[in-house]
């Protein structure tokens, strides 16, 4: 899949608290940094996200763009636990327009069976438009990044 058939990387900075605030956040944490995912992108989020941008090497601007978010998002599959599974599921919840956060994937940290079929039905949509799209059920950056920019709503 091209770049320029998925939807740009978001840029995120101080002061957002709209989507995807929140799924960054559990990102940060799942690489070790202590803040709480409130879809604030307060001070104490801006110096994680400035601390992750010095670790990695990126620009220290406190702005996640393309370089921050690939360095920041972690592949998960079936299986997998912890705070960027949370990412994947706050990304559903987002996408959830039921009006109730008690229907589709909850946000538990646990990749199981039902956050797997919404993985796989998620892809197979963005497959419908793209055929280079792998239907697998693992969130690498192709997945992640169509869920980060907000494709596809359901």
């Amino acid at each position: 899949m091209t770049a320029d058939t998925i939807s740009p990387w978001p840029l995120v900075r101080r002061g957002d608290q709209n989507h995807p605030v929140k799924t960054m956040q559990y990102l940060l944490k799942a690489r070790g940094h202590n803040l709480t995912a409130d879809g604030i992108l307060g001070p104490s989020t801006d110096a994680a996200i400035r601390a992750f941008q010095q670790q990695k090497g990126l620009a220290i601007d406190g702005i996640v763009g393309p370089s921050t978010w690939s360095a920041l998002i972690t592949t998960v599959k079936q299986g997998s636990q912890g705070d960027a599974v949370r990412g994947v599921q706050e990304e559903f919840q987002f996408r959830n327009l039921s009006g109730d956060p008690g229907t589709g994937v909850q946000v538990d940290g646990i990749f199981g069976s039902m956050t797997d079929a919404t993985v796989r039905g998620f892809q197979q949509a963005l497959h419908q438009g793209n055929s280079s799209v792998t239907v697998d059920g693992i969130v690498g950056p192709v997945t992640w990044q169509a869920l980060v920019s907000g494709m596809i709503s359901g």
